[in-house]
């Protein structure tokens, strides 16, 4: 949680740096616009993907030690 805090505080100030900088007149060359957006839809996906590896790993772990149970109870029921 702490960490996506700081992640949207990062991306808020960043945004708020680039409005006061157009308003400026100082504002960057497009191509510089462009690839922050996309830098901004990348850490966005990677956000998603880290989160969705971390579920993958969750269920991964649950289904190993439901493996390593499963001899278990299959014995006892022996």
């Amino acid at each position: 949680m702490a960490a996506r805090v700081q992640q949207l505080e990062e991306r808020l100030s960043k945004a708020l740096g680039e409005e006061t900088w157009r308003a400026s007149g100082l504002g960057p060359p497009a191509d510089v616009a462009e690839l922050n957006s996309r830098i901004t839809k990348l850490e966005q996906s990677n956000v998603g993907l880290t989160r969705a590896l971390e579920e993958r790993q969750a269920e991964l772990e649950a289904a190993r030690a439901a493996n390593r149970d499963l001899p278990r109870a299959l014995n006892q029921k022996s």
